[in-house]
């Protein structure tokens, strides 16, 4: 790196401390609380609904940041639970003059986690100081990490900084042990004997995504025999858990298309529902240097501004011989829709 190319490395092993206090915080406040209090609503607010789990990572992220990456060097925070959105640390400083912007979700997943259903994620991704302009194209680095259930004792971490490819590692919470881990994306030449989904997490409109879905799914694999399922669905509702799936090889092909429903909502009288944002998407970048394919609905690359109310779609396929399997249906799927 130059002078006038900052290196964002040094970041990384104070985001991964970060990440382990918030985990372990959540996880204790998960182990102590009293059946569902975890899922009481704190705030509902314009943007997503906040969680009694929530608060909990909310409350940590400024404080350890402050603590762990500001007084080293200046920077723009994003997320949620921030007042405003956003917060310059130190606060005295000037945006103008910081060099990273740092978008973050405490918590990913936290539907899942809070009735403890699945694990959680909290993911950070780091990008030049562009001004407003800095979108998710332009993330260095990015880190995620696994909130476990209370049940769990093994915990992913997942990290890569652009050009150096994706690495991880599995945390044993019971020994503390620490083994590599390595990312690796389905080689398979299809969807056959493997899972593949269509995002259609809430109400409204499912009936489109699901025809889609099938559309898709009969297109790339054909009929199925009777009493057969070739091919299967995951609905885990928490994009860093997707893109952790597509890394880990345990999806082909997924799809989160939600933002494009507007005009069939707004046709049936219906408003236009939660759907994906940058945020959820901070660590994208892990995805591709391990090896997969993200896109957005145009088949270009994701470059969503880095802010917490941007509507945005991805798509994420294992490998090239999924991309050309399922790409040209499901465009066209999506066509016969008037959804493109």
């Amino acid at each position: 790196m130059t002078a006038s190319q900052p290196d964002s490395a040094w970041l990384l092993e104070p985001i991964r401390a970060i990440h382990e206090e918030i985990r372990n915080t959540v996880v204790t406040a998960c182990e102590q609380s009293r059946d569902t209090e975890m899922a009481h609503v704190a705030e509902d607010g314009e943007g997503d609904t906040i969680y009694a789990v929530d608060r909990i990572s909310e409350s940590l992220l400024v404080d350890l940041v402050e603590k762990k990456i500001a007084v080293r060097e200046p920077i723009v925070l994003i997320g949620e639970g921030i007042s405003g959105g956003k917060v310059t640390l130190p606060r005295e400083a000037d945006e103008r003059s910081v060099v990273w912007r740092v978008l973050v979700d405490p918590i990913d997943g936290t539907r899942c986690l809070m009735y403890q259903k699945r694990s959680g994620w909290i993911l950070t991704g780091v990008a030049p100081n562009l001004g407003e302009s800095t979108n998710l194209a332009d993330i260095e680095l990015a880190v995620q990490t696994e909130i476990p259930l209370v049940k769990q004792h093994l915990s992913d971490v997942l990290w890569a900084q652009r050009g150096h490819g994706a690495c991880g590692e599995r945390f044993n919470r019971i020994t503390g042990e620490r083994k590599p881990l390595f990312p690796k994306p389905s080689t398979a030449a299809g969807l056959a004997h493997g899972f593949s989904s269509i995002t259609r997490f809430f109400a409204g409109a499912r009936d489109i995504l699901a025809a889609i879905d099938d559309e898709v799914c009969l297109a790339a694999l054909g009929p199925v025999p009777p009493g057969k399922a070739y091919c299967f669905e995951d609905q885990y509702l928490s994009t860093g858990g997707q893109l952790y799936g597509l890394m880990m090889g345990q999806d082909r092909f997924l799809a989160d298309l939600r933002a494009l429903l507007a005009p069939i909502l707004h046709a049936r009288g219906l408003a236009p529902g939660l759907c994906c944002h940058p945020y959820d998407l901070c660590t994208e970048l892990i995805a591709r240097e391990a090896g997969v394919l993200v896109c957005d609905e145009d088949s270009n690359p994701l470059r969503a501004p880095m802010n917490l109310a941007e509507d945005v779609n991805w798509i994420g396929y294992a490998n090239q011989h999924v991309r050309e399997l399922v790409e040209p249906v499901l465009l066209c799927a999506l066509r016969n829709h008037r959804l493109l």
